[in-house]
């Protein structure tokens, strides 16, 4: 799928997924008329965090993660959703 699909069939606002047999908390948050949307997930009950920031220039979409390796958030975005 491709970044803009997997970030589009995020519901806005709180949700929750599962991965990796864990549950998350998924948090999506749009400013600037969709231009710039913020993706916060955060393991309910242990310690790993999914954040980063996503830019949307001329229809294509950026993907710029917070202080992690961009895999583990494309990993995390490409799971089987079930927001």
């Amino acid at each position: 799928m491709q970044l803009k699909q997997l970030i589009d069939s995020i519901p806005k606002g709180f949700s929750k997924t599962v991965y990796k047999s864990q549950t998350y908390s998924l948090i999506k948050t749009t400013y600037n008329t969709g231009d710039s949307i913020k993706i916060f997930a955060e393991e309910l009950g242990g310690t790993d965090v999914i954040s980063a920031n996503i830019y949307s220039l001329n229809s294509n979409y950026i993907l710029k993660p917070c202080e992690m390796p961009k895999q583990k958030v494309l990993n995390f975005l490409n799971h089987k959703q079930d927001f």
